[in-house]
């Protein structure tokens, strides 16, 4: 994967072609898609909708459905009241982001990165970084499409787990602590002959 960071020329026709795409403000939010990871992209600002409908385009004509997946733009309802009416409107919550859930690949990074109005990838020394599950639940919750109240798991201390996600998949370990505020356990796992202690969100781990 490119370490540097490419940035898209803006040309005229380009910025043009960007700004034909108009915002349906009344359009229902779909329920996101969870089956990789998701990941913060840069956009030119105000093409957000643009660049989502293009890399759906590419996603279907390159036949990469089974690793791109869902593509969200984090947006939240604002209520004025104004000559005593009510008034809600939709705005952006990170104006020139978009997020996709995907399962990175060589492949898959491609097919985002080099769509028209796409700026790079946030991330570290030019590598993607996904987001963790809590920081995603906080922007699905503001839009309404997930519960982003901390869930009810069924486990309990002392009982075994296996991590599904992260970068401690397929690792076992031992649940030490509930942590039900924050949506997370503290286990312990075993790492290089020593028990190593972590902090993990619900969603990433399942009883064995």
């Amino acid at each position: 994967m490119p370490a540097e960071k490419l940035i898209v020329e803006e040309t005229e026709e380009t910025a043009a072609e960007l700004n034909s795409v108009p915002v349906d403000s009344n359009e229902e939010p779909a329920a996101p898609e969870s089956r990789g990871e998701w990941f913060v992209v840069h956009t030119y600002s105000s093409y957000e909708n643009k660049i989502k409908l293009d890399i759906n385009k590419r996603v279907e004509s390159m036949s990469m459905q089974d690793k791109i997946f869902d593509i969200i733009i984090p947006e939240e309802q604002e209520v004025e009241y104004k000559n005593g009416k009510k008034k809600i409107t939709t705005k952006r919550v990170f104006p020139g982001y978009i997020i996709v859930n995907m399962i990175m690949s060589e492949d898959s990074w491609y097919v985002v990165r080099h769509t028209p109005g796409v700026t790079g990838f946030v991330g570290s020394g030019g590598k993607p970084i996904p987001l963790q599950p809590d920081e995603v639940n906080k922007i699905l919750g503001k839009m309404g499409l997930v519960d982003s109240k901390p869930k009810i798991i069924d486990i309990e201390i002392g009982e075994n787990i296996r991590v599904r996600t992260g970068p401690f998949t397929n690792f076992e370990g031992i649940v030490r602590e509930l942590l039900a505020d924050r949506g997370k356990v503290r286990v312990t796992i075993s790492m290089f002959g020593r028990e190593t202690p972590v902090e993990l969100d619900y969603e990433q781990i399942e009883k064995i």
